[in-house]
């Protein structure tokens, strides 16, 4: 006669685990102690029909994004990651011209914005953002950021379920001095202090 009085045990199904035993929230829970700062990487569509003068402009894309870094000095290179199958991602393969805002503390409206899933169209969500447009690439620099570049992409490589472009830096404004970086820690943006 089975024992009703003891109390049943669920066992949690295991995490799914890569061939090098370290499992998706592992690797997250892990990486998101390290603070990162936040920039807004955007990029202007190509004309729709370029060689018509007259046929509109491409939409303005924007894109939050953390893994951000430099790379060299001489050549001056950055490096930002890029989700494969994104609409960043895709832009940037036929787009080689693509702009960086740091954003500042007060920018974290901003950062959500453009990190949102299943957001509606960058033209809207620029709609109330000031920005002005770079003079070599056309993208959106962002008004109130701490700095702003400009970028030519030098070389795409494939990492994993991402794509890492390093870019070449055309120009590197710092048009405002106020105000410290946004940062993401812990999955949620911060200030420092």
């Amino acid at each position: 006669m089975p024992n009703t009085s003891a109390p049943s045990t669920v066992t949690a199904a295991p995490a799914a685990r890569h061939a090098e035993g370290v499992s998706n929230d592992e690797f997250r829970a892990a990486l998101s102690r390290l603070a990162a700062g936040v920039v807004l990487v955007t990029a202007q569509e190509p004309p729709l029909d370029p060689d018509d003068p007259a046929a509109p402009a491409g939409e303005d894309v924007g894109m939050t994004a953390t893994a951000f870094l430099s790379v060299s000095l001489d050549p001056p290179l950055v490096l930002v990651s890029l989700r494969n199958g994104s609409r960043m991602d895709e832009l940037l393969d036929e787009q080689p011209l693509w702009a960086v805002s740091v954003l500042s503390e007060s920018q974290r409206h901003v950062a959500g914005r453009f990190a949102m899933k299943g957001r509606v169209s960058d033209r809207l969500l620029f709609a109330d953002i000031p920005y002005l447009r770079g003079e070599y690439s056309g993208a959106p620099l962002v008004g109130g950021a701490l700095a702003t570049l400009e970028c030519r992409t030098e070389q795409r490589v494939p990492a994993g379920d991402h794509t890492l472009v390093i870019g070449r830096v055309l120009t590197a404004r710092v048009p405002s001095a106020e105000g410290g970086p946004l940062t993401y820690f812990r999955g949620r943006y911060r200030q420092l202090g």
